[in-house]
């Protein structure tokens, strides 16, 4: 499953036409549409609106696949200030 967002404007006939690139021609899709009107929206459409782009993480998620690749030793924190 994809998440597409498409910000889109309706005709003048009330009509909104959507056109949504999935670059596989002639392939079936099942679509679900969840319409917000813009002025409650908020903010364009993005990861959870904190500026990551759609699908970043889906992608990126074991994207390293070489196998010498480790995470080296992080230490230990330092003793934490007793408040009085």
């Amino acid at each position: 499953m994809k998440i597409v967002c498409v910000a889109e404007k309706t005709g003048s006939d009330g009509l909104l036409r959507l056109q949504i690139p999935v670059g596989a021609p002639e392939a079936e899709y099942d679509a679900v549409v969840v319409l917000q009107a813009r002025a409650l929206a908020g903010p364009p459409c993005v990861a959870d609106n904190r500026g990551w782009p759609p699908d970043y993480f889906q992608e990126t998620f074991g994207s390293i696949t070489d196998e010498s690749f480790v995470r080296p030793p992080q230490g230990q924190l330092p003793a934490a200030v007793e408040l009085e």
